[in-house]
């Protein structure tokens, strides 16, 4: 087996091999890729349907921003995911185990493995549903035809929308001194508006009973398919989109050890300031 550059893999099968995994890909409609990728998970121990969390959208808002972790260490929780990097320096998109960095001078590149990560949500991912959307006029309407798609409103979703952008509305909030807040924070935020462009809308669906951990609702961050343009999701629009779901049963939190997130006052309730720091500024 070698392997060449980036994740592609090139291997001989022994005969028998080969006709299994022709006959299970007709039966099933899996690709080839789908079922040595799970083939794989399984042999290596890959946990399924787990989300992998570090630290807490309480300790977000409250500013606490340092570094306890690296992008080098993302490569053990999980293939895809959306967070954000030391003193907010940019918004982070896990695609396919690549993390790239989506910084507020509107620039796009891949993070240095070395990058602290104070908050990221990831996982291995797996689609479970497949389906298309059409005529998504707004990120509430992507919600509403979403929302049935869901088997519930007290899980997390994995979700992975590619496809043509009629149009995407992202920021990306500039990195910022130790002791300011996510609200203060997200009042210097750069607005980047594309249009017809294709990418890949990664987040998630979190429960409204989780807003001391996690930001409730539909969290999205973008990049374009070329590495043009990414950032945290505030609006969007399309004529048509191809949606995966990956449901998550499990939940694995890590909490930072870091002197500043130990003596943080996480105590508050923090729902109406990070809907206002998350969502579209007002006109």
């Amino acid at each position: 087996m070698e392997r060449q550059a980036g994740h592609d893999l090139h291997l001989r099968l022994p005969q028998g091999h080969w006709q299994a995994l022709e006959r299970h890909c007709r039966q099933s409609g899996e690709s080839h890729s789908a079922v040595l990728r799970k083939a794989l998970a399984d042999y290596l121990d890959l946990e399924h349907h787990t989300l992998w969390q570090l630290s807490t959208s309480t300790a977000v808002v409250e500013g606490v921003f340092g570094g306890s972790l690296h992008v080098s260490d993302l490569a053990d929780h999980g293939d895809f995911g959306i967070g954000t990097f030391e003193q907010l320096d940019g918004e982070g998109i896990l695609l396919d185990g690549i993390c790239w960095q989506a910084r507020a001078d509107g620039s796009v590149c891949r993070a240095p493995a070395n990058e602290g990560i104070p908050f990221w949500v990831a996982t291995h991912f797996e689609a479970q549903q497949r389906f298309n959307l059409s005529a998504i006029n707004s990120i509430e309407a992507l919600g509403a035809q979403l929302d049935p798609k869901r088997p519930g409103a007290n899980l997390f979703v994995a979700i992975r929308i590619t496809g043509l952008f009629d149009e995407v509305l992202m920021r990306s909030v500039s990195k910022v001194p130790k002791g300011v807040g996510l609200l203060e924070a997200s009042q210097d935020q750069t607005m980047v508006r594309c249009s017809n462009i294709r990418g890949t809308l990664a987040g998630f669906w979190s429960p409204a009973h989780t807003t001391s951990l996690n930001i409730p609702g539909y969290h999205f961050h973008f990049l374009a398919d070329d590495h043009s343009s990414g950032g945290h999701v505030l609006d969007v629009q399309a004529a048509e989109l191809q949606v995966e779901l990956d449901l998550q049963s499990n939940l694995r939190l890590a909490l930072p050890q870091t002197k500043e997130f130990l003596e943080a006052d996480l105590s508050g309730d923090i729902a109406a300031t990070l809907h206002t720091a998350e969502s579209k500024p007002k006109d």
